[in-house]
């Protein structure tokens, strides 16, 4: 779980992907025929198949995380900022970011005690009332931090049990994925060309897969993402999506892609054959890569998912023995995927 805690902890907002872009460079590298990066940030590695006239298929597990961009600067050190994907506003209040300046400061952010009168106590501020507090002057500050610079939120790795804490699981366990299975299947042959994406920018509309899925045009696609765990208290059974500990999800659809039929019955049985505990998953929001290597690739998609409590927050929940099963299914996927008959 080392490479896992080293993306994870690692800042990269969409656009600012850089320091994982190394990281996946550096992986991919071990496990892949090529890998190249191309302009939008994308790193992709391509471990080729021995077969004539074989198949693609593209494994993507995007690396930016939701974060924000320093705004202004106000006359007394406190910043404001514009956020960069989708986040909860009341999540962030008295949360600790990092701002990458020329070097890095933490920071509270706060909103305004105006807007926190007792009328108010219960509402979540806008953005625009929010503010970032480095306990340092207006002079002072713009000698380290102007305005673009990346903000990244603070979220401690803690492991207790089969659980792990941290910040960024959306999306680096992804990417982790992605990594991991590369290195599983080295020395294997296959029968399908397996093209390895970090995709950039995601959080702000799939940007980095659809120039990926345009440029490759993958036969199958199969985006690598969290999904929404609601196994907490108070929730029916029937809206809690996923549970964490029940294995790999397998997704049948969110609010922006359908997975192939013939791709879901296809992984539902590699995984009953080979006893590796899935369950399946429903999500009425939201979406993954596979959006955009539907609409761009070949059209054929499905996603797998790891179960995830408080997404998009600085303290994501996930289960090892999801991480671990997703990546079983995978392997065994990418080791038989000639095989899987697309139905419509």
């Amino acid at each position: 779980m080392e490479l896992l805690k080293e993306l994870c902890q690692a800042p990269g907002i969409p656009g600012r992907e850089q320091p994982i872009i190394d990281i996946m460079l550096r992986e991919l590298k071990k496990n892949c025929d090529s890998v190249q990066i191309d302009n939008l940030g994308n790193v992709i590695g391509i471990k080729k198949s021995a077969k004539k006239d074989a198949k693609t298929v593209m494994i993507s597990g995007h690396m930016d995380e939701i974060g924000f961009v320093v705004s202004y600067i106000e006359k007394s050190g406190h910043i404001r900022f514009c956020p960069r994907g989708g986040h909860v506003p009341r999540v962030l209040l008295s949360q600790r970011v990092k701002i990458y300046g020329k070097k890095i400061l933490t920071g509270i952010v706060e909103a305004s005690p105006a807007f926190l009168n007792r009328d108010d106590m219960n509402k979540a501020p806008e953005f625009k009332n929010m503010h970032i507090d480095v306990g340092l002057g207006q002079k002072e500050l713009q000698k380290i931090v102007e305005v673009g610079d990346a903000i990244v939120m603070e979220g401690a790795w803690i492991e207790q049990g089969n659980m792990i804490i941290s910040k960024a699981f959306d999306n680096r366990i992804g990417c982790y994925l992605v990594l991991e299975t590369m290195k599983q299947l080295q020395k294997k042959k296959l029968n399908v060309n397996v093209l390895a994406l970090g995709s950039s920018q995601e959080e702000v509309g799939t940007r980095g897969a659809s120039v990926a899925a345009r440029n490759f045009s993958p036969d199958i696609g199969i985006a690598l993402d969290v999904t929404a765990a609601f196994d907490t208290p108070g929730v029916p059974d029937a809206q809690q999506v996923t549970k964490l500990g029940e294995g790999a999800a397998i997704k049948i659809n969110d609010q922006a892609s359908i997975s192939n039929h013939g791709m879901v019955s296809f992984l539902k049985a590699l995984a009953t054959k080979n006893k590796i505990k899935f369950q399946m998953e429903i999500l009425p929001f939201g979406g993954t890569d596979a959006h955009a290597m539907q609409i761009l690739g070949g059209g054929a998609v499905c996603t797998i998912s790891i179960p995830t409590r408080y997404v998009h927050s600085p303290s994501e929940m996930l289960h090892k023995k999801d991480v671990k099963a997703a990546v079983d299914l995978l392997v065994k996927f990418l080791e038989n995927a000639d095989k899987c008959k697309l139905e419509f």
